[in-house]
């Protein structure tokens, strides 16, 4: 009976095989739930238009995949994650186009009524503000549940230990809004559970998550990075029976703790480990010399200070290993060649010098080799010979030039900003499977025959796809028919010989992401035909060239790159036409006349995405144009330099996210532009050097409170310097020379707490832009009065010029308090008294001027102050060094006129903050504004993923979420 019932299931087997496999027809019930489901969701971009009655078949709907027999709804495939269609070069993700792909709106509980769904992917969606529907607990067929990146808030729900199917369960989130857990006991019933990502949650609470979790028996990927975690005690046994990856970065220790966990040394059975920007100090830890099995080793942005320790050199399963920016230093160990397995090293950004070492010969297998901003100091032969044992077999007779070729693993090599040098070898031309090459700033050497590179150098080249050479004066000689056997994404020949001509090889360049060929002799034309082959460019920077010619008027289509950058070279004519794409123009430091009423007028039918706009120092005239209006997300505007007339149109006030204008050095006139009022969010403003007048208004300190620098210098405005100034507590630079205000010197300064010491330690963002420099220039004016004592408490001020007033009385006696001023100019006054023997304590001063006033008595005593020249202090009743005037011991004085050509080289002082001015509005919004922060986290990200996976060949390359790490480190 038994043996029937077998032979009969065979042949009903045997029998179905044979039947033509037969289409999924949804079942009726779970089309219903599915489309209750899509009621509840916000699909901004119809993305679900198929989930529709017309289309009965729900297994044919978007992100559902059923059962192929019984024809259960198994899976739903809902994710948002960005993808490429959302990249823009220059500001990372295109978030705007993004947030209308997403879903959003509620999560239905009827999704509970799919009983056989086991897989549930809604990750990168918008729930922003929701908590984690607690009803998913009850949806116990899961094995795939994830919810990274939703924007759900609040607790964690335990319900969600009732999923004791679950084999993968990723409730990652972002900074903005991290999950919360009490405690991680609902995790220790899903036996099943293998992968568990829960990045960025506050387990603070947690006490005993470590215990919870190192008991379940399947947990072979943790990702905890990002998290908050409770104190713990290192434990004594550890039961990670299956671990195997394990992400700890940027991990947050309540308290905080300094030392790198011990336990994680106990993980005998780790392949993975990632422990990036935890900023631990003292060496790497010996222990990890226990991790055996490591094949992927990421230590980037940690405080080590100390040398490689030699135990990781046995680590003889290493494929990956990243020190990136570890404060390492020392030498490189000739134990580097026993980590034969390397596919990928990184070693850059340390304090590490020397030589490499030749055992790095024994790395057959590398692919990916990063000695980035190093102290190195060999020569590119020396290189290129210690790279030659794995693949010459003991030739070592034959000379680099001959063997070079046979590095078929080498597929990128990164040698940036080190000490390298000698004549770069022919034999590069023979790496064939070279994909990125970067040499760039470094101390290549020779005559200038051995510094060209020519068509045979490149002939071999044919899998390049990525160079960086910039800053090293190579010369292209190609001729003029030449054609590469490549195509590039990535070119950066900064500073090389390109010209004069035009290199006509670049049309045929059709998938270039990013070109710089700034500073290469060109003295030509840009052809027409260029803009065309450029058109997936992203990135165009033809700068500091010697290019002519009218580019607005031979153009046939609007510029549509991204990021273009021509400035300083002979452009002239009329500004060219731009399309509603491009994030960053710069034109500066050319010969665009006429008026830019074309240029900012003619595209009115859709919003302007420029959020960076330089057209300084051309022969621009006119008024400017009121038609701001359409360019809604600019951020930066210069316009300094130019010969506009009139006043600031009040279309200006609409740019509701601008915060940095320079339009200084124009023939502007009126009063001060009331259209400026309506925007809040300046940080810079910059109308020196023009005609406006009348007085300042008050609203500049009432509506202006976040601005760090304001410079109305050589304008004629008068009255009164307006109390409410002292209202902007950010102000660093404050500029108001030059001009014919009166009445006294604020005492309320002393509030401007931005230039106080105590508020530069603190060490934010905005200092390390600033530097922070700070000023307060009130000179050339007929300010009257005494210098307010107050000023004194300004103990993080740099430059102090208050000369040229009708200022009385003493230098004030806390002036030595001043710590931070480099500058003093309180010449042409009429300051009378001593000399405050306090002021030998400013150690930093590097000008003083005293001359022509009415101050008298023996100059102090100090390191500083006998090292300046006498003419700072002639015109007074002064005596002592570094006057040639004894202090007589009858208490006599002596003028001291000496020559009147003494003034202090303010060109110096403005040359300086000029140009922290001019960088600060650069960069200034894209670290003030939150949402340009939020952009540019993605802005590598968005260079080099699409870069490496599409163009490289490498499918698992993702910078994911430390990018603001290294980007800030770049800066």
């Amino acid at each position: 009976m038994n043996s029937s019932i077998i032979y009969i299931l065979v042949f009903v087997q045997l029998w179905l095989f044979r039947l033509p496999c037969r289409e999924s027809v949804c079942i009726p019930s779970e089309r219903e739930t599915l489309l209750k489901f899509k009621n509840n969701l916000n699909d901004p971009s119809n993305r679900l238009w198929s989930w529709n009655h017309n289309h009965t078949n729900c297994c044919h709907w978007y992100g559902v995949l059923c059962h192929n027999v019984t024809s259960h709804v198994l899976q739903l495939h809902l994710n948002s994650s960005p993808s490429t269609a959302f990249y823009r070069y220059y500001d990372g993700y295109d978030w705007e186009g993004y947030r209308g792909f997403q879903f959003g709106g509620e999560i239905s509980p009827c999704l509970a009524d799919l009983k056989h769904l086991n897989y549930l992917d809604l990750s990168a969606n918008d729930f922003e503000g929701m908590a984690i529907p607690s009803f998913l607990g009850t949806m116990t067929s899961l094995t795939h549940l994830d919810l990274s990146y939703t924007g759900f808030i609040w607790k964690i729900p335990f319900q969600i230990g009732n999923l004791s199917n679950l084999v993968y369960l990723d409730l990652g989130s972002d900074f903005l809004e991290p999950l919360f857990a009490e405690n991680l006991e609902w995790v220790s019933s899903m036996w099943k559970l293998e992968y568990l990502h829960l990045r960025n949650a506050n387990l603070s609470k947690a006490f005993h998550w470590l215990h919870t979790l190192q008991s379940l028996p399947s947990l072979t990927h943790l990702y905890l990075s990002y998290c908050t975690l409770p104190h713990y005690n290192e434990p004594s046994l550890l039961n990670f029976s299956s671990l195997q990856t394990l992400h700890l970065s940027a991990t947050i220790y309540s308290p905080a703790i300094s030392f790198v966990p011990k336990w994680i040394f106990k993980l005998k059975k780790l392949v993975s480990l990632q422990f990036r920007g935890n900023e631990f100090p003292g060496p790497i830890l010996g222990g990890i010399r226990n991790l055996t099995l490591l094949q992927n080793l990421d230590l980037f942005k940690n405080s080590f200070s100390s040398s490689i320790p030699d135990c990781l050199y046995g680590l003889h399963h290493l494929k990956f290993l990243n020190l990136m920016a570890s404060n390492l230093h020392g030498t490189i160990s000739d134990a580097l060649g026993n980590l034969t397995s390397l596919v990928r090293l990184d070693l850059s950004y340390n304090q590490l010098q020397g030589t490499i070492p030749t055992s790095l010969g024994n790395l057959c297998n590398l692919r990916d080799i990063n000695f980035s901003n190093l102290k190195l100091n060999q020569q590119v032969n020396e290189l290129l010979e210690i790279l030659a044992p794995c693949i010459s077999h003991g030739l070592t007779n034959l000379a680099v030039e001959n063997h070079i070729g046979a590095f078929k693993n080498i597929d990128m090599l990164h040698f940036y900003d080190n000490s390298i040098g000698g004549a770069l070898p022919r034999s590069f031309g023979k790496l064939s499977s070279l994909r990125y090459l970067d040499l760039s700033t470094n101390k290549f050497s020779g005559n200038p025959f051995q510094r060209v590179v020519n068509e045979d150098d490149l002939a071999n080249l044919t899998s390049l796809r990525g160079i960086d050479a910039s800053g090293n004066n190579f010369t292209l000689k190609v001729g003029p028919n030449w054609l590469p056997n490549f195509q590039l994404s990535y070119l950066d020949v900064r500073s090389w010989k390109l010209g004069p001509s035009f290199p006509s090889w670049i049309l045929s360049q059709n998938k270039l992401l990013y070109l710089d060929m700034s500073n290469t002799g060109i003295i030509d034309s840009i052809p027409t035909q260029m803009w065309e082959a450029l058109s997936q460019d992203l990135y165009l920077n033809l700068s500091h060239n010697h290019i002519h010619g009218e580019i607005g008027t031979t153009l046939k289509n609007p510029i549509s790159i991204d990021n273009t950058d021509l400035s300083s070279n002979h452009l002239c004519g009329k500004l060219p036409y731009l399309s509603s794409d491009v994030c960053r123009l710069d034109l500066s430091s050319n010969s665009f006349s006429e008026s830019m009423h074309d240029f900012l007028c003619n595209n009115q039918d859709k919003p302007m995405r420029l959020e960076f706009l330089n057209l300084a120092s051309n022969n621009l005239s006119g008024e400017i144009p009121d038609c701001w209006m359409n360019w809604t997300f600019l951020v930066d505007v210069n316009l300094q330099s130019n010969h506009f007339v009139g006043n600031l149109p009040q279309s200006m006030g609409s740019l509701a996210e601008l915060q940095a204008l320079q339009i200084s050095n124009n023939t502007l006139s009126g009063i001060y532009p009331t259209s400026l009022k309506k925007n809040n969010q300046w940080i810079s403003l910059d109308l020196g050097e023009n005609y406006l007048s009348g007085t300042i208004p008050s609203w500049v300190g009432e509506k202006l409170l976040n601005v760090k620098i304001l410079r109305l210098r050589s304008n004629s405005f008068a009255g009164h310097i307006p109390n409410e100034i002292c209202q902007m507590s950010l102000l660093q630079v404050l500029d108001l020379a030059q001009n014919n205000l009166s009445g006294n010197i604020l005492s309320c300064f002393s509030n401007l707490s931005a230039m106080t010491l105590k508020n530069q330690r603190r060490g934010d963002e905005y200092k390390n832009f600033l530097g922070l420099v700070t000023n307060i220039d009130l000179s050339s004016n007929r300010l009257l009065g005494e210098i307010p004592r107050e000023i004194t408490d300004l103990s993080g001020l740099n430059f102090l010029n208050l000369s040229h007033n009708q200022l009385i009385g003493p230098i004030p006696e806390g002036i030595g308090n001043m710590g931070s001023l480099q500058c003093i100019d309180f010449s042409r006054n009429q300051l009378s008294g001593e000399i405050p023997p306090t002021i030998s304590h400013l150690s930093f001063l590097s000008m003083l001027d005293l001359s022509y006033n009415h101050l008298k008595g023996k100059i102090p005593t100090g390191t500083q102050l006998q090292t300046f020249e006498a003419f700072n202090f002639i015109g007074n009743n002064l005596c002592g060094p570094p006057l040639p005037i004894n202090c007589s011991s009858n208490g006599k004085t002596h003028s001291y006129e000496g020559s009147d050509e003494h003034e202090v080289n303010w060109f110096f002082v403005g040359a300086t903050i000029g140009f922290v001015v001019g960088f600060w509005m650069v960069i200034a919004p894209l670290l003030i504004c939150r949402s340009w922060r939020y952009a540019y986290f993605h802005l590598l990200d968005h260079i080099l993923e699409p870069y490496v996976n599409s163009v490289l060949g490498r499918k698992d390359f993702h910078i994911e979420h430390n990018i603001a790490d290294e980007f800030l480190l770049i800066l």
